[in-house]
């Protein structure tokens, strides 16, 4: 699904080099209320996104603090939410999340290329782990763990009740829609589109570069995981201490390379949020230069000459959600909306090349309309693995948007008023 989508993400990226991504393809494709509802899903895959990964961080400090460092934890109280609870102990904020995203927020206002600066330490920080781990690994792998490939369809239900399909056709569905999360990030190379030297030659690169890296880490460092531990290992461990977990109990001698890990998956989370929060500024930026939010989020600082009252806004939005939400809401809600959001992209690319096929196109996505239709398809699929909840959740995200539309957006579009401005020139004067 992501690779499909990828291949739609190059050629609009490099037929439209303007910043805003998805939500700009949607605009010059299939019109404003369209290219609304895809700028207001963006925050689901950006604002939301960036939460998310920024919870999972304050778990991975906490666990740098104890198993690497060997001093004291933050509280629990101090380090989750309000709606979370272990035992006795009640959340009440969760500090270390606010405190990185205001951290990589000063950063971004700073400028972009101080950021590329302190991503390009950290991926190659979090890339060489990756690595050393696969083949550290890979000798410590169990044939009988990949036997059989795809397990039995059943069904798993978790400490929390909740029923998932394990196995068979519609486990691979629904985990897919799951890992896909994984892959979140690399459409938000598109949102700096105008702040790329040669952005119709450079997007398409970095896109389907960077897809195409993480696909195949992401696949050799899965097959050595699992090769190496069970299925109940992973359950026994839980998401957050899977990788440790699994080093630990199977690879003897290499404890030194779980505290690596933990360092990594720190590294990377810095990463992600990092890319999030600037791809979200660069998108509220776009649709308030539309005139669809309101114009102090297109404001450019005097002197760093980024967006940043969108920051400051996008500071407090994520930093809420960072503090107050639990990780594992929130995280379903970015996977879906972002997927929602690949389907609309994929349809962009067949509208553009039969509203505008002299448009010049610096990269062209193969075997059009199937490739982008195939995509529209699987990205479908994969929202139908995530259940009714995540649907429901979606539906009532799109028709809050749909009342801040028309209740704000559309009176103050730029394109409206300009069609008011033409239609009152044809009118004759009284």
């Amino acid at each position: 699904g992501c690779a499909l989508a990828g291949l739609c993400y190059a050629e609009l990226s490099s037929s439209i080099p303007i910043a805003g991504s998805a939500y700009t393809y949607s605009y010059a494709t299939m019109g404003e209320l369209v290219a609304w509802i895809i700028g207001w899903d963006l925050i689901l895959e950006y604002a939301v996104g960036a939460a998310t990964v920024g919870i999972a961080w304050s778990e991975y400090l906490n666990r740098l603090l104890g198993d690497v460092l060997g001093v004291s934890e933050i509280p629990y109280q101090w380090c989750h939410s309000p709606f979370q609870h272990s035992g006795d102990m009640h959340g009440i904020i969760n500090l270390p999340a606010l405190f990185i995203v205001i951290i990589l927020t000063m950063l971004l206002i700073r400028g972009t290329q101080e950021s590329a600066l302190v991503n390009g330490i950290i991926v190659i920080t979090k890339v060489s782990i990756v690595v050393l781990i696969i083949v550290l690994g890979w000798s410590f792998i169990n044939p009988a763990n990949h036997t059989p490939y795809i397990p039995e369809a059943t069904t798993y239900v978790d400490p929390d009740g909740l029923p998932h399909n394990f196995g068979g056709f519609w486990g691979i569905i629904g985990a897919a829609g799951v890992v896909f999360f994984a892959f979140i990030g690399f459409d938000a190379v598109s949102t700096t589109a105008q702040e790329a030297v040669n952005p119709k030659r450079d997007m398409p690169i970095g896109i389907l570069g960077s897809l195409a890296i993480c696909t195949v880490l992401y696949i050799l460092f899965a097959h050595v995981l699992t090769g190496m531990a069970t299925v109940e290992d992973f359950r026994t461990s839980g998401k957050e201490a899977s990788v440790v977990f699994a080093i630990n109990k199977y690879m003897i001698g290499y404890g030194w390379l779980s505290k690596l890990v933990t360092v990594a998956i720190l590294a990377g989370f810095s990463s992600v949020i990092l890319v999030m929060l600037l791809g979200q500024s660069r998108v509220f930026y776009s649709m308030s230069r539309d005139g669809l939010l309101p114009k102090v989020f297109s404001e450019i600082h005097p002197k760093y000459k980024t967006p940043y009252k969108a920051s400051w806004f996008i500071l407090i939005l994520v930093g809420l959600f960072a503090a107050f939400v639990p990780g594992d809401i929130v995280g379903d809600m970015t996977s879906i909306g972002t997927l929602f959001a690949f389907i609309l992209v994929c349809v962009a690319v067949i509208v553009l090349r039969k509203t505008n096929p002299e448009l010049k196109r610096e990269f062209k996505t193969p075997l059009v309309p199937f490739i982008p239709i195939l995509g529209a398809l699987v990205c479908g699929l994969m929202i139908l693995g995530l259940g009714w909840p995540n649907w429901l959740r979606l539906i009532l995200w799109l028709l809050v948007g749909f009342v801040i539309y028309f209740g704000y957006s559309k009176k103050h579009s730029v394109l409206q008023n300009k069609k008011l401005d033409n239609l009152s020139d044809t009118l004759p004067n009284s």
